[in-house]
């Protein structure tokens, strides 16, 4: 069953973000983008709920639920600003 839950995520993450994990666009609450890692069916940094997860947002330094971007709909500049602004890595 965790193998089912684990899949439908990756299918929702790639339907959504262009991606299957990894370093994902996100976009919070309030409108800040920014790169997060995002693997499924785990949560390091975040608590998971479906495709949103609860997670410090770096560029307003406020808790917020995040979902996924699909980088090919944002401008170049949009992009940019999100590859500048990155969560806290993991070691």
């Amino acid at each position: 069953m965790a193998g089912v839950v684990v899949a439908a995520e990756a299918a929702l993450l790639r339907a959504r973000s262009g991606r299957l994990g990894g370093d994902v666009v996100v976009r919070c609450g309030q409108g800040h983008l920014f790169t997060t890692l995002w693997i499924p069916g785990a949560s390091v940094k975040s608590l998971r709920l479906g495709l949103w997860r609860l997670q410090r947002c770096p560029v307003g330094g406020h808790w917020s639920l995040v979902t996924p971007v699909r980088e090919a709909e944002l401008s170049p500049a949009e992009a940019a600003v999100a590859h500048s602004r990155h969560d806290l890595h993991v070691p």
